[in-house]
C-alpha cells in the first residue's frame, strides 16, 4: 500500500525537489506551503509521516508540531536550515522524531523516511483478541498492544520515539546501553555523535514518568557509559 506523506515547505523549489524525489520512491506526497494549509491538510487527510520545515508563514513549524502531538503519534521529521543544537533540542523536545538539516541529501532523506515509517508501523496495536503484551518494572508498565505507558495509576503520554526507547530498556532490564547503541537501535541509522538527540529524548521521557526527574528511578545514567533501567 502506498505510504502518504505531508510535506510542509514554503520554498517552492525545495518543495518540488523533495516531492518529485519521494514520488519516484513510490510515496504519495501532499504539499503545503504555509502553516495554515498544513494544519488544514492534517485535519482532513490521513498520513503516514510529516516532513516539516521550521520557518513557515502564518504558523511556525513548532506550532504545527505542537498541534500534531496533541492528537497523534504520527512520525514527524523536521527539515530546516536552522541547525543549531538549541533548535534541535526545541524540535525534539516538542515531539519530533528526527531532525535533518539543509542542504538535504535525498539519499539520506529517503532512508530516514523509510526508517521512521517502518518504526511506526512496528508499533501499531494488535487487532486480534490475544492477551495484551504488558512489560512491568516496579510501578511502571508498558502495554505493547495499546502503545501505552502507565506509572502507578497514571497514564504517561509518550511520543513514539520515547515509547521505543522505553521499550528498549524494559525488554533488556539488566543491560547498559551506550548513546551510540540507543541511536542505532531506535533510529536504525549510523551514529555521528548525535548526543543531543539522545539527551533530549531521555530528559523528556524522565519528565513524564519520573517522580523526581533530577533523581531518576527508572532510566539511570551510568556515567561515562550510557543508560540502564532501574537499580
Amino acid at each position: 500500500m502506498q505510504k502518504r506523506i505531508l510535506l510542509v515547505e514554503d520554498d517552492r523549489e525545495i518543495n518540488k525537489l523533495i516531492k518529485d524525489h519521494l514520488e519516484q520512491e513510490n510515496f504519495k506526497v501532499l504539499t503545503a506551503f504555509d502553516g495554515e494549509e498544513a494544519l488544514s491538510l492534517f485535519k482532513k487527510e490521513e498520513f503516514d509521516l510529516i516532513l516539516l520545515d521550521l520557518m513557515l508563514p502564518k504558523f511556525s513549524g513548532m506550532d504545527i508540531l505542537k498541534k500534531v502531538r496533541e492528537k497523534s503519534l504520527l512520525p514527524v521529521l523536521i527539515i530546516s536550515a536552522k541547525g543549531s543544537d538549541l533548535d534541535k533540542a526545541l524540535g525534539l523536545g516538542f515531539g519530533a522524531d528526527d531532525y535533518i538539516s539543509k542542504p538535504i541529501s535525498m539519499i539520506e532523506l529517503t532512508a530516514r523516511v523509510h526508517a521512521a515509517i517502518r518504526r511506526a508501523t512496528q508499533y501499531i496495536p494488535a487487532t486480534n483478541h490475544s492477551a495484551p503484551a504488558i512489560i512491568q518494572f516496579k510501578e511502571l508498565s508498558l502495554d505493547l498492544s495499546t502503545f501505552s505507558v502507565q506509572v502507578k495509576d497514571k497514564i504517561a503520554q509518550l511520543t513514539s520515539k520515547e515509547f521505543h526507547i522505553l521499550k528498549l530498556f524494559m525488554t533488556n532490564q539488566s543491560r547498559v546501553f551506550t548513546k551510540e547503541q540507543i541511536y542505532q537501535f531506535i533510529w536504525q541509522d549510523e551514529y555521528y555523535g548525535n548526543e543531543n538527540v539522545i539527551n533530549v529524548h531521555i530528559r523528556r521521557r524522565r519528565e513524564k514518568i519520573e517522580k523526581d526527574p533530577s533523581n531518576p528511578q527508572y532510566i539511570r545514567t551510568i556515567w561515562g557509559i550510557g543508560y540502564k533501567l532501574g537499580e
